[in-house]
């Protein structure tokens, strides 16, 4: 996905640093995470170093996605101390979730119909949705999905549209041999009525019926995190996304 916005995007492996940065405006799509297994506080602190130096030379702000269980007991202990002195701030919470619940049954919803994103203006609406819901500008979102092959082709990308008005959004791509979900997101005039989680159904079962795969994974933000666990997810890692400080 960040390639599909730059080709010459920030795309590499480092020793315990993966980076995955478009420097779009959208700023889910630029992303460093650290894959260590089991480091400690000296290594943890080095890594976050490492990180917050990447983010600083690059145009647009993004996030260092960090997964706790990934790091020793004594790195856990140090972690808000460490990540000050790398000069990062937290940002959201998430929740690592997984689960082998594929396929399921096609999902209903009285107040909604459901359309896959085929068209720019489809991709556009999508795009609307997740900035009203996560407070970006419009402009920000647009930046990232839109005029997307990628998305149109080979995402399954969902509307959930109430008296023809889009509300609600969710997608499943195929990545290592199950569907990950992404950018589910309802519009904050129609929360609270069940519409993300009809179309996060929606998209996970189309992607299975497409591609057969039964392992589906996701980050839930904090107000989806109550959510997913009625599909069938169950959460496997406390998250922490942060941002420089400066």
């Amino acid at each position: 996905m960040v390639l599909d916005r730059d080709e010459e995007a920030d795309v590499r492996e480092m020793p315990g640093l993966v980076v995955r940065w478009a420097d779009s405006r959208f700023a889910f799509w630029n992303a460093i995470t650290l894959n260590d297994v089991g480091a400690d506080a000296a290594l943890l602190e080095k890594r976050l170093g490492q990180a917050a130096d990447i983010m600083r030379s690059k145009k647009q702000p993004g996030f260092l996605w960090l997964f706790e269980e990934l790091l020793a007991d004594d790195a856990r202990v140090v972690l808000e101390e460490a990540v000050q002195r790398a000069g990062l701030a937290h940002a959201f919470p998430g929740t690592g979730m997984a689960g082998d619940l594929l396929p399921i049954p096609e999902p209903h919803h009285a107040d909604l119909t459901f359309e896959r994103v085929t068209t720019d203006e489809q991709l556009r609406h999508y795009a609307d949705i997740n900035s009203r819901a996560y407070g970006f500008d419009l402009a920000d979102g647009r930046d990232g999905l839109n005029g997307s092959t990628l998305w149109k082709q080979d995402v399954y990308a969902y509307l959930a549209l109430r008296d023809g008005v889009p509300v609600a959004c969710a997608a499943t791509v195929e990545a290592q041999g199950r569907l990950f979900v992404v950018l589910v997101a309802t519009d904050p005039d129609h929360q609270r009525r069940g519409y993300g989680e009809a179309v996060t159904r929606k998209a996970l079962y189309e992607g299975a019926r497409a591609t057969g795969l039964t392992r589906a994974t996701l980050h839930a933000t904090v107000a989806g995190a109550p959510v997913y666990p009625r599909i069938g997810f169950r959460p496997n890692s406390p998250m922490h996304f942060y941002a420089l400080a400066d």
